[in-house]
Formats: C-alpha cells, structure tokens, sequence
C-alpha cells in the first residue's frame, strides 16, 4: 500500500473478519475477566496498532474482533529515534480524528526490557535502551503499551487467525531473516530475560554460512527471503540454463534479485524458481523438527514475506518435518500452517494486546 499524504486522512476500510476467541490471559488476565471487560458491541473500545518497520510505520485502527477500519501509513525517517517517535505520534493523532481511541499499542522490531517499557536493541532502527513507551506517552498524552513485533504478530493468529484455539502456538516468520514468538497457555511466552524467539539464530550448520549476528550456519542463513534470494543470484551469476527465467526478470537498474522476485517467478511456475523454493522449504521443515523437539507445540503458524509462496513451500516442509522430527512415528506432530493476517497481524496484535492490557490496569 502507497504512503498516504497527511492531508488525504486515514483510509477507511470494511471490516474483513468476525473471529474473536476469548482471550486467556497474557499473565495478567484469565479467561473469565477478559470476556467480562467486553461490553455490547455498540460500546466496544477502539485501539490503535503501530507496527515499526525498517521502511514504514503502518498504523491501523482495530476493533475488539480484530478488524482494521482503517489504515495510515508514512516512510521511517531513517535512524533518527526521535523522528519515528514525531512519525507515530502524528499517525495516532490522524486516525484519532475520526475514531475514539481508548488505547495504542506498538509492534517495535527488537528486545523489550519485562516491562515492556524500553526497547533495549533494536536491528533496524538507532534505539539502544531507548525509553519508547515513557518518550510516546509524554508526546500523546496517553496510556501506550509497547511490545515486540513478533510477539504482537503472533498473537494476532493466536486470537483472530491461524492459531485460534491452539494452547501451544509457535510462529516463525519468514522474511529477511527468521523471526519467531511463542503463545503457551494464553501467554506471549518471552523467556527469563525478555529474549525468547530468537529462533532464526539456531546453528543448523556448523562452520555454514556467515551470519549478521556473528556466528555462521544459522538457520535464517538458509530458510529466509535473503537465503532465497543468495541462492538465486549465484544461479544466475553461473549463468545457468535453468536460469533464464531469473536472469531475465532481474531488475534493470542492476538491483540484486531478490526472495521475493523468486518467490513471484515460482508462483508464476518458473521450474528453477520452484526448485529454490522447494529447497529453501526443506530447510524450514528442518528447524521446526528441532523446535518441536525443544518445545513441542501443537502448531507452527509460517508468516512473512516467503509464506506468500504458500504449498510450494510448506508442502517440503511438512515432508522434511516429518523425516526428522525426534520420535516420528511414536508421537503426535504438529500442524504446519500457513498466517492468516498476513502483514497487518503485528499491528493487530499490538492493538489488541494494548487494549487488554489496558482494561486490565497493568
């Protein structure tokens, strides 16, 4: 979707589903009090969601059944924290023009400190230990809850999505890298220090290839759009006869193929691209047969920007799941499905937490 220009006002959308499973508590609510803070339809509560990315912060308007009523959009200005903190500020305001907001809740990339009050590394963006939750209230003058974007991801398809009515949910998520959240019990499940999910980071081939965090063979290394897109270009750069299709729907500008242009190719029925896929799904099957191993949920939610690509990939990692899941044959599997919200899930997770959250008095 197009950056919005301010003067054109948040774009309002029809409502798109009626899920709503009653929520089970995020360590601070059970069951039984979360439905009662749910009055009559007519007096629900509004929240915004604010999901930061590396170049855009989208924000939605969501109502208590997960729906977005409408949507704003601006470009991050760069690394400057106190300019996408204005940026947010200025989205809250537009879309509170319009609709009564009773809560706001950011999807941030990065670590959370417990309290969810200060994010202390984020990848993209220059925050190190940066007070987002005090700096955004002072600007708003009102309640903000911030949380990690996975985190907020998943528990969007664990309310209104793919997850409903799983008691122990794993999402990974598949872009540049892989990142992951965790919903046990009702709970967003964040470790003893507030780090849990890391699950791209897993060394699944020792001594393989170099990763941005430091160590080599780390599965995001071989399951992500940017693994995607590595093996597409050294295709390409041998000049491959199977690779014509890629070598010629690469960008003219000489800008690196990407996972995403390949993902697209395979969708299209390009064979090359399909076999890339296909291997790239084979090695996603494989590190979710370790984390079953360590964690044993009863399903795998697969979001980002490769599940786009759908069976052609979840359909190997089934098969490669089941080659090497701990036990096979001897013990329950878990579903492999695909996201259901796509890329708005971090920013209602975000609004629907933030509400809770809210209404709870935490």
């Amino acid at each position: 979707m197009p950056i919005m220009p301010e003067a054109a006002g948040p774009r309002a959308r029809r409502p798109r589903t009626d899920a709503g499973a009653a929520w089970r508590g995020n360590g601070q609510l059970s069951a039984r009090a979360a439905r009662s803070t749910f009055p009559n339809p007519a007096r629900r509560g509004l929240s915004v969601g604010i999901d930061i990315g590396g170049t855009k912060v989208a924000a939605g308007v969501v109502d208590v059944r997960g729906r977005i009523l409408a949507e704003a959009r601006r470009a991050t200005p760069g690394q400057d924290a106190r300019a996408v903190e204005e940026v947010i500020a200025e989205l809250v305001r537009e879309l509170s023009r319009e609709y009564r907001i009773r809560s706001v809740g950011i999807g941030a990339a990065g670590w959370m400190d417990l309290s969810n009050s200060t994010v202390l590394f984020s990848p993209h963006l220059a925050w190190r230990n940066e007070p987002l939750r005090r700096n955004l209230e002072k600007l708003l003058r009102r309640r903000v809850t911030v949380v990690n974007d996975a985190d907020a991801a998943a528990w969007a398809e664990w309310r209104f999505g793919a997850g409903r009515g799983e008691s122990r949910l794993v999402c990974v998520t598949l872009g540049t890298g892989i990142g992951g959240a965790m919903i046990m019990g009702g709970r967003v499940e964040r470790g003893r220090y507030g780090v849990a999910g890391e699950f791209g980071h897993q060394i699944i081939v020792p001594q393989g290839h170099r990763c941005e965090c430091g160590n080599r063979g780390c599965w995001e290394q071989y399951a992500s759009g940017n693994a995607l897109g590595r093996e597409a270009r050294e295709l390409a750069a041998a000049n491959s006869p199977v690779a014509q299709a890629i070598i010629g729907a690469a960008p003219v500008d000489g800008s690196p193929i990407t996972g995403a242009l390949v993902t697209r190719l395979a969708m299209e029925g390009d064979p090359a691209s399909r076999e890339l896929v296909d291997d790239v799904g084979q090695w996603l099957g494989l590190g979710l047969a370790n984390l079953a191993a360590a964690l044993d949920p009863g399903t795998f939610v697969i979001g980002g920007g490769l599940s786009a690509a759908g069976e052609l990939l979840l359909d190997p990692a089934r098969r490669a799941f089941g080659r090497n899941l701990t036990g096979r044959g001897f013990r329950p599997a878990a579903r492999i499905e695909r996201a259901a919200l796509g890329p708005e899930a971090g920013l209602i997770g975000a609004a629907d937490l933030s509400r809770l959250l809210s209404r709870s008095g935490t």
